[in-house]
């Protein structure tokens, strides 16, 4: 899959094709809906499938300073949308210049003369433009005026949950509910990062940790999770483990910034360097404070066990 950063660089061969549009943050069911209708219709045009998505996201411009709120950093998300068989990704800039098109310079500015796009997927609530102005009937009638086709995707609804959204999935995953997240997104929410040292207290606890931070990422609940773990390197086939993982500050020990420290059953090795996707599974536990490390050392091999069996019933045998 190709990445363009600017639609100066898109060549001919990735103009033209079938545009799905949207901030895709998690890559969620309904994303993956409305990508899937993209790449029917491209399959039907001959065209490539392409998936404009901004970089940063919109409100990371708009709000620099909030916390962060993203399911999904930037590698994550192309990754994913790879996977749905894209060909190639627009990461357009989101910045002043792109801030402050009106509805109908976007439409000129970047679906037509920058992508002559063949045909744009949206979802019924896409807005667009200076103001947030542009809407799906906007689109539509200049869709119409300068020669490409639109499609709106309606929304996907769980049985259980509703309407599925980004913002459902964060609400869930703030909630200590990744099952529920994980039926949302369609696949476990997932962190990656390269693996860092510690102070290495996992190791003097009789359980060694990989410890990650959550840079990029929306902060769950914090507690004890069972995890499924990627160990991936350039030159070697991924390699999964299943473990238990820590997310969060360790009362205890008063960890300034969360991390994500993960223990996997079963592997012998050095982790530190290496690319590592921990997926969170199942909600154990809340963080604690015990009274003594012996008490902590008791209660990680509970978190263990207990890790290993929510592991059997939560999600299929790898």
């Amino acid at each position: 899959m190709h990445i363009y950063r600017h639609t100066r660089d898109v060549p001919d061969s990735f103009k033209g094709a079938v545009v799905a549009v949207g901030n895709f943050d998690g890559v969620h069911r309904g994303h993956q809906a409305l990508i899937g209708e993209a790449r029917r219709l491209a399959t039907e045009r001959g065209a490539p499938l392409g998936v404009l998505a901004f970089e940063p996201h919109p409100q990371e411009f708009f709000h620099p300073d909030a916390e962060c709120f993203r399911l999904t950093p930037f590698r994550t998300k192309t990754r994913l949308i790879a996977e749905l068989g894209a060909d190639v990704v627009y990461a357009l800039a989101f910045d002043a210049e792109m801030a402050t098109k009106s509805a109908p310079e976007f439409v000129m500015d970047v679906l037509v003369s920058g992508l002559a796009a063949g045909h744009v997927v949206v979802g019924p609530d896409f807005r667009f433009g200076n103001g947030r102005t542009g809407n799906v009937t906007t689109l539509g009638y200049m869709g119409e005026m300068e020669g490409f086709g639109v499609a709106v995707v309606e929304p996907v609804i769980d049985d259980a949950y509703g309407k599925i959204s980004s913002t459902s999935i964060r609400n869930a995953l703030q909630a200590g509910r990744p099952e529920e997240a994980i039926r949302l997104l369609g696949h476990p929410w997932t962190i990656e990062a390269r693996v860092e040292h510690g102070d290495k207290r996992g190791r003097t606890l009789g359980f060694p940790t990989a410890n990650m931070r959550l840079d990029g990422y929306m902060k769950p609940a914090f507690g004890i999770y069972a995890v499924r773990a990627t160990v991936m390197d350039e030159d070697e086939p991924p390699v999964r483990y299943t473990g238990v993982a820590n997310l969060g500050v360790r009362p205890m020990f008063e960890t300034p910034t969360p991390l994500l420290e993960a223990h996997l059953f079963d592997f012998a090795g050095d982790l530190y360097g290496r690319h590592l996707a921990v997926e969170l599974v199942s909600y154990l536990r809340g963080e604690a404070k015990f009274t003594s490390v012996e008490a902590l050392k008791a209660q990680i091999a509970v978190d263990a066990d207990a890790a290993r069996k929510a592991l059997l019933t939560t999600l299929p045998a790898m």
